[in-house]
């Protein structure tokens, strides 16, 4: 027998002003599928006479790979949606409209608005008028491995916008906007009451107020609300909390944390924010596991449970205050959450970081691993907790992919919506803060969130509020720290002291208008005096130096500044530089009060060195940086050789145009390339990069300009004529468009040498069908321009580059038996199976194809024709069946069929089998980041 529950939804309404409607509701939990009968009565709040409304339908997102919310899972490299069967999906189907009197009334959904539908009306509803309509729907819930909302593996659901419900009209116009997973919903304000039951003992929880609960029969009641949050779990797993005006209910998951401490933690959290806030409309507030895993702290959840060194009860509260000041600030004011999202998470995060130092004060950001000594050198481990927003803000700025805080929220990348952008609005925050000084800033927010808790209100209120309230100038933060992505970042300039006094300038090392910032004298690790500045340009300033021996601008990190390695400068008459040298061992987070470098000892492996142990020296910290440096000496355990590798770089960001990365570097190396010879490449470079306006567009265009010098020492183990020593200048020029759904790409690479000149150029397109039917094909053409060497060194490979440059990490790159010569590199022609004279002095085409005909089982299929001077072309074929266990980083090829027969009937078959292998950590990290940059 199905499981199916039986409840009633009534929205009642107390003034004419609010939406209300009443639905019956029908819920099959095995088939995930809810029948509403709803009838709704819709009252014309605006001064406009429509002919149409709109409604929000959500829950119709799911129902085709290509929505909008696709799409941008797509971009965002989600494949679990992508590749979702049809009963994981949802839909909303078998709509009927009629009017009061069974009038069948028009409706449809608005182009490129899979998510809406619009409600044509049979007269006009003027103002101050209402209209009542009989809705009749069916929604098919998404399983909830998506966003979290939807259905789990027990049949319960936890659902957010899961009914038609009227958006908000405002500006002459409904606001449409696309459900693209950002729960940030523009529905109109409601009133509500519910009754619920459930015929198979399944728990009913709401956002709602409790009113009474019978057996299986629950009747709640809500005023004002903007959305509705519904749980239907096998038991109860939700704990309810008292406190004055308002009702919590929680079920965040937690362990060896009581209920009693959770009650304080919660008491404690509600007057908080109340207290920051004042006591606003939204009765009740419901903090769902649910809610906390769609936006989790970013920190302590990035850490195994078992190696997690905070208290539960800390973890516990950092939870709970996050997802409860987020659906408090959503339930309560009225503002535009897709447009304004940063006010939301300017005020969640400042006051976050206000309770951490109220509170928990000497809190780190590692927890309780900073109480051991052997780490405290760390920075990673002795960082305040606080510090933490500043890094994963820079994490994205030092990329040049941070974004403006007034971007809309859906034109945010991933990290930036869930991260780098809220941190950024919360230190800006408390930058004013800061500057303003006697909870000015204070005054001001909870000014606003009292006229948005009644009204529909934009950022200009804010600002408003903030000109009248505020002692200080403050047309700098909006105009500066809200609407632009100018980077901040500021130095001395020509200090001397006289005297007792001390003279300096400010530089403003980029392009922002001048802001506050403030600045310390140090006499030792005491401050001698601190004051708020505004540079100006060319402006001189004096202070009594009270024996100050340093001076440090932003000492405490009070302006979230681009830049604080340079906010340093020695007052002493001997120093030897500004900062002290600090040696860190491993990878570090940076730390601006000194000169890093950092050692970690490194092993490598191919297969002339064997064991390659070397003590890597450079200065990447997490953070990127202007100049890196990188030096690798090591010693080759099978060849008794040192060898080593060194690079250089500088990086320019231009933050403005589209060319927004260009990186000038010098590199080397020098390891074993036979059992009896080694090579030395020396590569000074430039890199461009380019990006388009819009930084979810996956677009990206690369131009690569280098000289290619190699000493290649002569073996007696390698067959191609000796060619000792060459030079060869390289243009490669690449663009693509990664995404889940479709990826396009293509390359072209120039080569010149003393004695040939080669271009190559290849094309890859690789599509997901709605069926989950994979196909990639791959183009490639090789051309010598002229060519007069006497080996086939230089030649175009069919299927295994001789890497002549020296860019590809083979385990044995000059084997041409054995296992190690069965590795595979995809480049050139791109052929899995070995022919008899596979290069080419001329010209090589090749078409390179596979298709998954399983999860990650692959059939592929390789056609060619290459020409050489003096024979005549050769049509060249392979297929067979491909492991694409992890793409790029661990996969198997099988021959089947070839130019050379029907390859699983020949001798010595696994002497055909190719892999691809990579160590490269890198590797592995691109899956992760590309999801999220």
């Amino acid at each position: 027998m199905k499981n199916i529950l039986y409840f009633t939804l009534l929205f009642s309404v107390t003034s004419w002003a609010q939406h209300y409607s009443k639905l019956i509701v029908q819920t099959d939990q095995l088939s995930h599928i809810i029948n509403v009968n709803q009838e709704l009565t819709y009252y014309n709040q605006s001064n406009s006479t429509l002919n149409s409304i709109i409604l929000n339908d959500w829950n119709n997102a799911y129902s085709v790979k290509d929505s909008p919310l696709g799409k941008r899972f797509s971009d965002e490299f989600v494949r679990t949606y992508l590749i979702a069967p049809e009963k994981d999906r949802g839909k909303t189907f078998d709509i009927q409209i009629t009017s009061t009197s069974n009038k069948p009334l028009s409706f449809y959904r608005p182009e490129n608005y899979p998510d809406l539908i619009e409600i044509q009306l049979n007269t006009p509803l003027l103002s101050g008028d209402k209209v009542s309509l009989k809705l009749s729907y069916k929604l098919k819930i998404p399983n909830n491995r998506f966003t979290t909302y939807g259905f789990n593996s027990k049949n319960e659901m936890s659902l957010k916008n899961w009914f038609l419900t009227p958006t908000k009209f405002e500006n002459g116009q409904f606001v449409k906007y696309n459900n693209l997973n950002l729960d940030d919903a523009s529905n109109a304000i409601f009133n509500l009451d519910l009754e619920i039951t459930s015929l198979q003992n399944f728990d009913i929880s709401s956002d709602a107020l409790l009113i009474k609960k019978d057996q299986n029969l629950y009747t709640f009641s809500g005023k004002n609300l903007l959305f509705n949050n519904l749980y239907i779990d096998e038991k109860n797993n939700f704990l309810q909390f008292k406190n004055g005006s308002h009702e919590v209910a929680t079920n965040l998951q937690t362990k060896k944390v009581t209920d009693i401490q959770k009650a304080l933690s919660v008491d404690k959290i509600v007057s908080y924010i109340d207290d920051k806030l004042g006591t606003l409309s939204q009765q009740k507030i419901i903090v769902s596991q649910t809610d906390y895993d769609q936006n989790p702290f970013y920190g302590l959840n990035q850490l195994p449970s078992f190696l997690r060194p905070f208290d539960e009860h800390f973890i516990f509260e950092i939870k709970f205050l996050k997802t409860y000041f987020n659906n408090y600030l959503k339930a309560n004011l009225q503002l535009d959450n897709r447009k304004f999202n940063w006010i939301f998470d300017a005020i969640q995060v400042f006051y976050i970081m206000e309770y951490i130092d109220e509170y928990y004060p000497n809190a780190k950001m590692m927890g309780n691993l900073a109480k051991y000594k052997l780490l405290r050198n760390f920075n990673l481990i002795s960082l305040d907790f606080n510090q933490q927003f500043s890094y994963f803000y820079l994490l994205m700025a030092r990329k040049n992919i941070d974004q403006p805080l007034q971007f809309s929220k859906e034109q945010l990348v991933k990290f930036n919506e869930k991260i780098a952008s809220k941190y950024r609005a919360g230190l800006s925050f408390r930058y004013l803060n800061f500057y303003l000084q006697n909870n000015e800033l204070g005054t001001v927010i909870k000014d606003f969130c009292k006229i948005a808790n009644t009204k529909s209100v934009t950022i200009d209120e804010f600002d408003n509020i903030l000109k009248q309230k505020a002692t200080k100038n403050t047309d700098w933060f909006i105009p500066t720290l809200i609407n632009s992505r100018d980077a901040i970042d500021y130095k001395f300039k020509n200090v001397t002291t006289v005297k007792n006094l001390v003279q300096f300038e400010i530089k403003n090392k980029t392009a922002t208008p001048e802001i506050p910032i403030p600045i310390y004298g140090f006499k030792g690790k005491s401050v001698v005096f601190k004051k708020w500045l505004v540079p100006k340009k060319d402006s001189i300033y004096t202070f009594d130096r009270l024996d100050a021996d340093k001076l440090v601008l932003n000492a405490t990190n009070e302006v979230p500044e681009f830049n604080q390695r340079n906010n340093f400068k020695s007052l002493k008459y001997f120093s030897i530089g500004n900062k002290p040298l600090k040696l860190n061992l491993l990878k570090d987070l940076e730390d601006p009060r000194y000169t890093q470098i950092l050692y970690v000892p490194s092993v490598e492996y191919n297969y002339y060195d064997g064991l390659i142990f070397g003590l890597r020296f450079h200065n990447k910290t997490i953070l990127d940086r202007p100049f890196s440096f990188d030096v690798v000496p090591s010693y080759s355990s099978k060849s008794k050789n040192l060898s080593g590798s060194f690079s250089f770089s500088v990086n320019e960001f231009n933050r403005k145009n589209a060319l927004f990365s260009s990186k000038y570097g010098f590199s080397g190396s020098t390891f074993q390339y036979a059992p009896d010879a080694s090579y030395q490449k020396i590569n000074p470079y430039a890199i461009l990069r380019f990006r388009p306006n819009d930084y979810r567009n996956n677009e990206k265009e690369v131009l690569i300009v280098r000289q290619v010098f190699v000493n290649r020492q002569q073996s007696a183990f390698v067959n191609n004529t000796f060619e000792g020593s060459y030079s060869i200048f390289n243009i490669r020029y690449g663009k693509s468009k990664p995404e889940i759904s479709k990826t396009i790409a293509y390359n072209t690479d120039v080569q010149f040498a003393s004695n040939f000149g080669k271009l190559n150029a290849d094309f890859t397109y690789r599509r997901l069908f709605d069926n989950n039917r994979q196909i990639n094909v791959r183009l490639y053409a090789g051309l010598f321009l002229y060519n007069a060497t006497n080996s086939d060194f230089f030649n175009i490979a069919l299927d295994r580059p001789t890497d002549y440059l020296f860019d590809y990490n083979y385990l044995g790159r000059s084997e041409s038996t054995g296992f190690l010569s069965q590795e595979f590199i995809s480049a050139e022609g791109g052929f899995k199976t070995k022919v008899p004279n596979p290069s080419s002095n001329l010209f090589l085409t090749t078409a390179n194809a596979s298709c998954n005909i399983w999860n990650w089982i692959e059939v592929y299929g390789d056609v060619g024709l290459l020409k050489n001077k003096t024979n005549a072309a050769r049509f060249l074929y392979d297929s067979g069946i491909r492991l694409n266990l992890v793409p790029d980083y661990f996969e198997l090829y099988f021959p089947v069929q070839s130019s050379n027969g029907f390859e699983l009937g020949q001798k010595n078959y696994q002497q055909k089998i190719r892999f691809v292998v990579a160590f490269n950590p890198n590797t592995l990290l691109g899956l992760f980041t590309r999801k999220w940059f």
